[in-house]
């Protein structure tokens, strides 16, 4: 049965790209090109890339359900970010209906399995692979949501995890907050923590991660949540926060109070620009310095706590 989408198109400054992409997935959107590239893919972008002040964001949704309503929605989520991405207007969308072959198919060609680190794969759900004895493997399909394996932001936390889970104390007990698509959690449980607590509060993510969690087989690890940071237990040996700068310093107390002695806390969706006010903000707090790595425009910042 032929399938139709809704269509959205956005100009953008490139600057805003990634979080306003990240505000159209909670919203439910199921796809996603910039200028005719697929975003956050499993190929890298070229870093020798020249890319133009402005961007066009097509984002395809189901049509079934309140076309207005989600017109409404997204203007609403681009005047919250327009404080923290100049240039960037809050605009009521346009609204294009497209035939289902006219994108879901064919954007699955850019998509291949990722390394991460020395274990760790993550691959889409049609593209066979075949591992070896030591490989863990999560699989997702990527139009489900994102959060994909190769977004600078996702990707950096990632190679925390992975790394974390290679030292000689791997955490058992892992909190994701801002869970998205939940390939964070999954991929703790998959290297082997033996709970984790992924929280996020739009339904459609929790949905989502819920799904891809039963797809790996760890739905009895990855407990999905939808109650707010300040309600959730403590206790954590590894706490991973891939959000924004600014609700990584409005969660801190929240998120430190929550780590285990000798914890590790991993924060990123950290701008290259704001990294300096976030280390700052946590700067307080019985931590370690931050280990710091960068990718693309994006800080990843690993903290460990106090013994």
């Amino acid at each position: 049965m032929q399938k139709t989408w809704l269509e959205i198109r956005l100009s953008v400054p490139s600057s805003g790209v990634d979080l306003v992409c990240s505000e159209l997935a909670e919203l439910g959107c199921e796809g996603i090109t910039v200028e005719e590239r697929p975003l956050d893919t499993f190929v890298p972008p070229d870093p020798d890339e020249v890319l133009s002040e402005e961007q066009t964001i097509k984002a395809y949704f189901p049509s079934e359900g309140d076309t207005e309503g989600l017109r409404v929605a997204i203007r609403d989520r681009l005047e919250w970010l327009a404080a923290v991405v100049p240039g960037l207007e809050a605009v009521l969308p346009d609204v294009f209906p497209v035939r289902n072959e006219d994108w879901a198919q064919n954007w699955k060609q850019h998509f291949q399995a990722v390394r991460i680190g020395r274990r760790l794969v993550i691959k889409p759900t049609w593209e066979d692979f075949s591992p070896s004895a030591a490989d863990v493997v999560v699989q997702l399909d990527p139009g489900m949501a994102f959060g994909t394996g190769t977004h600078g932001t996702t990707r950096l936390c990632l190679e925390a995890v992975a790394a974390l889970y290679d030292s000689d104390s791997p955490p058992r007990r892992v909190l994701d907050v801002g869970t998205g698509s939940g390939i964070l959690a999954i991929a703790a449980a998959a290297l082997g923590a033996e709970r984790v607590l992924a929280c996020d509060i739009e339904e459609e993510a929790c949905r989502t991660a819920g799904a891809n969690a039963a797809l790996n087989g760890v739905s009895e690890i990855v407990e999905v949540t939808g109650n707010s940071l300040e309600s959730l237990e403590r206790g954590f040996d590894l706490i991973l926060a891939n959000i924004l700068a600014e609700e990584n310093i409005r969660l801190a107390d929240q998120l430190v109070s929550r780590l285990n002695p000798g914890g590790a806390l991993v924060l990123s969706g950290i701008l290259l620009e704001k990294e300096a006010a976030v280390v700052d903000a946590f700067s307080a707090y019985p931590l370690s310095p931050p280990e710091i790595s960068h990718l693309e425009e994006w800080s990843c910042l690993l903290y460990r706590s106090g013994t």
